[in-house]
């Protein structure tokens, strides 16, 4: 028979004091206290196992033993460290784990180590199970923490990747709107205030996608009133030119301005994807069959 490992060992050591009676002369707190750190010690043995599912129950099973004693900063850190170890192949405990991190941390006022679990969050909806909707809702309260701490930068790319996934989502209106919040932040700085143009771009690349060049022509005029130097940029003048085949329901004038700014800014991702969402909206000259 084989023995049991030292991981297994601690785990039934902990089990035991965690359902032991009490006595007269010795408190449940303790009792749980001690539990926690048995199980504490399981999870550590199962990491160096590297049986991650195994290290996350029993680090989730201390944070319940340092819930019942009211260590409130203790469960918080033993929620955190469950989410690390299901991070390895277990992405839906991973999110269990981290979301009772953050109601903890939310409890006692730490709203910046908050905004990052819920960044975390977000990050493996966005990447792991792929649902963009909670991936954004997350980065948007993440944001929300981070701006209230006065940690603006990092609120501002919080916001700016939910921007990113909103428009993805084809939701264009909320997209322009936290872009301009994300532009708007960063004119207050002379460290951000070269980023705007970029910001701006994405907004007015939104409108051009739900087939309203108006308010992209509006935007573009509000941007240049904001930073006089906008007119000169190559993002302002791509968007000029591009509207312009858009009006012309030229598709072939509206690929070469896209070409030629690829050839100097090479274009993302993100860009490539709105942008054939665009060329999709131009109507172009009929086919004769």
């Amino acid at each position: 028979m084989p023995s049991k490992s030292t991981a297994q060992t601690f785990l039934e050591k902990a089990d035991k004091k965690a359902n032991s009676s009490t006595g007269w002369f010795s408190s449940s707190s303790a009792k749980f206290e001690e539990a926690g750190d048995l199980y504490q010690q399981a999870a550590n043995a199962f990491k160096f196992d590297k049986q991650f599912r195994d290290a996350g129950d029993a680090f989730a099973r201390e944070a319940e033993c340092r819930e019942r004693c009211k260590e409130v900063n203790e469960a918080a850190n033993a929620w955190w460290n469950a989410a690390k170890a299901y991070k390895r192949g277990f992405p839906e405990l991973a999110i269990q784990a981290l979301s009772q991190t953050v109601t903890h941390l939310t409890a006692s006022g730490r709203f910046r180590q908050a905004a990052d679990r819920e960044k975390e969050i977000a990050q493996i909806y966005q990447h792991e199970l792929s649902d963009l909707r909670k991936a954004c809702e997350s980065l948007e309260r993440a944001g929300d923490w981070y701006y209230q701490e006065d940690a603006t930068a990092t609120a501002n790319a919080c916001f700016k990747d939910a921007a990113d996934i909103r428009a993805e989502l084809e939701e264009y209106p909320q997209a322009i709107q936290r872009y301009k919040q994300v532009a708007d932040h960063s004119l207050t700085s002379a460290l951000t205030k070269y980023s705007v143009k970029e910001y701006w771009l994405r907004a007015c690349l939104c409108a051009l996608a739900m087939k309203d060049s108006v308010t992209a022509k509006r935007n573009i005029q509000t941007y240049m009133s904001q930073d006089t130097t906008f007119a000169s940029t190559r993002e302002c003048k791509f968007l000029n030119a591009i509207m312009d085949a858009i009006q012309s329901e030229d598709q072939q004038a509206f690929l070469g301005f896209v070409h030629e700014y690829d050839q100097v800014t090479k274009l993302d991702n993100w860009k490539t994807m709105i942008l054939l969402k665009i060329k999709n909206t131009i109507e172009g000259e009929p086919t004769i069959l």
